[in-house]
């Protein structure tokens, strides 16, 4: 899969197209390169490409995302360094410590302290699209509410009651960061800070921090949610077989099937 990313069609990124953010890097930018192949596939509309380094972009890979993904806009560790240090307090020391060995809270910390547009649609790589996401395309043309996939299981690693009565107010059920579409505005540093203090010094830490986060942050607001028997997370044999849905986020055991057949197709 690797080496095939590397004789993919390239993918002009268009300036005036919309958005979408990726926090990529060495390790997964072939996925990526499959994902928004997919994407280009499904629909004739035309996206801006926004690539996050998360830490571990070089200049032999700068070039690599120039040659396929030609015009896409990379987000560098020093610029992300420099609107860290702008936007999030040095008093949010627990939340900066987390950053550094926990790379999936970067999809908050790297991509909303980003300026410009307050609405971001943020993109895992470990997706591929089989059909037009017509929601998602309306959703960044005119974002007015949180956008989200349902996950197929329950998974912010803490107990509902933990997380309800930090937040204070019901939590969205299930929410996927596969897509995540979240307004910048929507996020006070400091507040995130002490949840996740709190967090981990009553439930200790979990793989799924970022995910909980993000469903702190919806909150009780009116969301977009994804039909989850379109976007579907963790498909199963047949759905894959089938090619049944819009969009599949491949995790835990759907991931075989992604690695050895699934990305040939595309």
């Amino acid at each position: 899969m690797k080496r095939a990313a590397l004789t993919l069609a390239p993918v002009t990124s268009h300036a005036d197209g919309l958005p979408i953010h990726f926090l990529t890097g060495k390790n997964y930018l072939y996925q990526t390169l499959f994902c928004i192949r997919s994407l280009t596939k499904s629909t004739d509309a035309h996206f801006k490409f926004i690539l996050i380094d998360d830490g571990t972009f070089d200049a032999d890979l700068a070039e690599l995302v120039q040659r396929l993904l030609p015009n896409a806009e990379i987000i560098s560790a020093e610029l992300i360094e420099k609107n860290l240090a702008q936007y999030i307090p040095l008093s949010c020391n627990a939340l900066l410590e987390k950053r550094k060995v926990y790379p999936h809270i970067r999809k908050l910390t790297d991509i909303h302290t980003l300026p410009g547009n307050s609405w971001k649609l943020v993109m895992d790589s470990d997706m591929i699209f089989w059909a037009e996401p017509k929601e998602i395309l309306f959703w960044i043309e005119k974002p007015d509410s949180p956008l989200y996939m349902r996950d197929c299981i329950p998974s912010y690693g803490y107990s509902d009651l933990t997380l309800k009565k930090l937040l204070g107010k019901q939590l969205p059920e299930l929410v996927n960061v596969g897509v995540i579409g979240l307004n910048s505005d929507y996020i006070d540093w400091q507040k995130i800070n002490e949840w996740i203090k709190i967090l981990e010094s009553r439930e200790g830490t979990s793989y799924y921090l970022e995910q909980a986060l993000t469903a702190m942050i919806i909150g009780d607001r009116p969301s977009t949610i994804l039909a989850e028997n379109e976007y579907i997370v963790n498909p199963d044999e047949q759905v894959i077989k089938h090619r049944k849905g819009v969009l599949h986020h491949y995790v835990d055991l759907s991931k075989k099937e992604y690695f050895i057949d699934v990305w040939k197709n595309i």
